[in-house]
C-alpha cells in the first residue's frame, strides 16, 4: 500500500464521467482506466478480454458472491483459481488489477467498485457524478445517434445495471452521497467545472492534512 493519488469516479449514464476522468487525468499528468482495465485484468489472470467485457459490471448470484469474498478474504492460489468459476474469476482479476494500479501509480480509476477495492488505501478520493435526465438524454442521444426515447431507455438500463452491480459487492448503496467523499452534477457543473471542482477538493483535502 502507498501514498499514490487515486480518483475513483462512479458515475450515472449520460452523465460524463468517463468524459470527466479523462480531463481530470489529463489535468493531473496521470492516467484514466475505465475499459483500459479489462485489458489489464484479462492479461494479468491470463482470461481473454471478450470474457471481461460480457461480465462488465454485472452481479453475480448470491451464492457465488459469498464464495468469491471468502476466497479472496483468505487467498488464493494459482491452482485454486484455474478451478473457480468464471464469473468468479473475472471479479478477483479486477478487484486485483484495481489495487496493483493503485500500489504502482496515481490515477483515475472509473466504475467497478474501485472506491471499495481501495477502502484501505489513504490516498483515494471517491467521487460520484450525477446529472439531470434531460441533460443525460441529450447527452446519449448525440453520442450514440439515439432518439430521446431510446437514449432514456439506455439510461435507465445501465445505471441498473451499474446499482445492482455495486450493491452485490460493497457494503454500500449506489449512488447514495454517504457511499462516496464526493458527489456532484455535472449538468450544474459542465464536464470542465466537474473536473475543477474536484482539483480544488484534492486541494483542499491536502491543506485539511497538513493543518492536522
Amino acid at each position: 500500500m502507498t501514498g499514490n493519488l487515486v480518483i475513483t469516479i462512479g458515475r450515472e449514464c449520460g452523465s460524463g464521467g468517463r468524459l470527466i476522468g479523462n480531463r481530470l487525468a489529463e489535468k493531473l499528468n496521470i492516467k484514466c482506466y475505465d475499459k483500459e482495465l479489462l485489458t489489464l485484468a484479462a492479461k494479468k489472470s491470463g482470461l481473454c478480454e471478450e470474457i471481461f467485457e460480457s461480465h462488465d459490471e454485472k452481479p453475480t448470484s448470491s451464492f457465488l458472491y459469498s464464495l468469491v469474498m471468502d476466497s479472496y478474504s483468505m487467498g488464493y492460489s494459482t491452482s485454486s483459481f484455474i478451478d473457480m468459476p468464471l464469473n468468479h474469476k473475472v471479479f478477483l482479476a479486477q478487484f486485483d488489477t484495481i489495487k496493483h494500479l493503485a500500489d504502482t501509480e496515481s490515477c483515475v480509476i472509473v466504475g467497478r467498485c474501485a472506491d471499495y477495492a481501495l477502502a484501505e488505501y489513504p490516498n483515494v478520493l471517491s467521487v460520484f457524478i450525477s446529472g439531470n435526465m434531460d441533460e443525460k438524454i441529450k447527452y446519449i442521444s448525440k453520442l450514440y445517434d439515439k432518439t430521446p426515447e431510446k437514449a432514456k431507455d439506455i439510461i435507465v438500463k445501465t445505471d441498473k445495471k451499474r446499482s445492482n452491480y455495486y450493491n452485490y459487492y460493497t457494503s454500500k448503496k449506489w449512488g447514495d452521497a454517504r457511499s462516496y467523499d464526493v458527489c456532484l452534477n455535472s449538468s450544474v457543473l459542465g464536464p470542465e467545472g466537474t473536473v475543477d471542482a474536484i482539483l480544488e477538493i484534492i486541494k483542499l483535502r491536502e491543506r485539511n492534512r497538513a493543518g492536522k
